[in-house]
């Protein structure tokens, strides 16, 4: 795997150095050829995307089997501890680097923000909320990353193609709380859904954050720091809002132990893995991609699997909300100053 650089909890991009240098023609022409090589689709890019088409669309179902007999922040915090404790000495030695005290002050907020709020909520809304509706609920990240982006010092005013997409995508989640019965289905736990709004917004905070905040020049060695700290924060919480008081480890179904499992293993190592490449080898734009297909994966397992109900009331006001995405992730915007704030960003229940 490389774990040379990480994309949804944009670490610093100090290796971007800018040199001044005489550039001849030949060079030039190697140069103007570079992107379309970058961007080439091979069998071993698509493998990537269907990886990360699956595997990152599957996690929701992988909670929700996980939180039949795991308590969620136990659950999510298990998930986060391990892939820290994992990471973070590999790191270490790979990258030589010494972080400091600023660097583990900006883990620490990013990571409670990240994981504890993000994560850690939407874990606990999968106890009262399908797990297909999860995923598609969760794609709001998108949208509160604009409003977050907008609101803070210096924000950018969204384009009308963006505001229009705001709009669509809170009258998507209304529909899905509208009145009872409506389209043939009972209404989604309006507290289900308001910690999956929480979640959203704070996903969207930590990673506006973590883009201007003191991460180490390695994103990974931060990764690992902020899943350190995230899953600390998780399981302090487990222990003080009493989920350890009634967890056993002898009660844990086996395929709650296997979800755990997959969620370590596909959902934070192999699927981030496979993030991280087509990253390197395709655009940021059809990248994004797999915000719109993932919830539609999570929807499709959770009624093959989960018996989850595709109701009339979840058909439309997935549509509203993908649509809300399309015109936010497509819409021109302000050239970055820095090749990170091209990425897309994962979403909570994710990585």
């Amino acid at each position: 795997m490389d774990w040379s650089s990480h994309p949804g909890y944009y670490g610093n991009s100090a290796q971007n150095h800018t040199m001044a240098t005489t550039i001849t023609p030949k060079e030039t022409s190697a140069k103007a050829r570079k992107p379309l090589e970058r961007c080439a689709t091979t069998p071993l890019v698509l493998g990537a995307f269907a990886a990360v088409y699956l595997l990152w669309g599957s996690t929701y179902l992988a909670i929700r089997v996980g939180v039949e007999t795991v308590p969620p922040l136990i659950l999510a915090g298990l998930r986060h501890f391990t892939v820290g404790v994992l990471l973070y000495p590999i790191l270490r030695w790979r990258t030589r680097a010494r972080p400091t005290a600023a660097n583990w002050r900006s883990a620490v907020v990013t990571g409670c923000l990240l994981l504890f709020v993000g994560n850690g909520g939407v874990s606990w809304a999968e106890q009262i909320v399908p797990s297909g509706i999860t995923a598609l609920l969760v794609t709001m990240v998108s949208l509160w990353l604009v409003i977050v982006d907008w609101l803070r010092p210096g924000g950018v005013r969204p384009a009308p193609k963006v505001l229009l997409g705001l709009v669509l995508g809170f009258a998507g989640v209304a529909l899905l709380v509208g009145p009872s019965r409506w389209g043939g289905s009972e209404r989604v736990d309006l507290r289900g859904v308001a910690v999956l709004v929480i979640a959203c917004f704070a996903w969207a905070c930590g990673s506006i954050y973590s883009k201007h905040g003191g991460m180490p020049r390695s994103a990974l060695l931060g990764v690992a720091m902020q899943s350190f700290s995230g899953g600390v924060a998780l399981l302090l919480a487990g222990l003080l809002s009493g989920e350890f008081h009634h967890f056993h480890f002898a009660a844990v179904s086996w395929p709650s132990w296997v979800a755990l499992a997959y969620l370590i293993v596909f959902g934070s190592c192999i699927g981030l893995s496979a993030y991280l490449y087509i990253l390197q080898k395709s655009t940021a734009a059809r990248v994004a991609t797999y915000a719109l297909v993932n919830p539609v994966v999570a929807l499709i397992l959770g009624w093959l699997f989960a018996e989850e109900i595709l109701s009339l009331r979840t058909v439309i006001a997935a549509v509203v909300i993908l649509t809300a995405v399309v015109l936010v992730i497509t819409a021109p915007h302000r050239a970055p100053a820095r090749k990170t704030d091209l990425e897309p960003v994962p979403a909570p229940g994710e990585v």
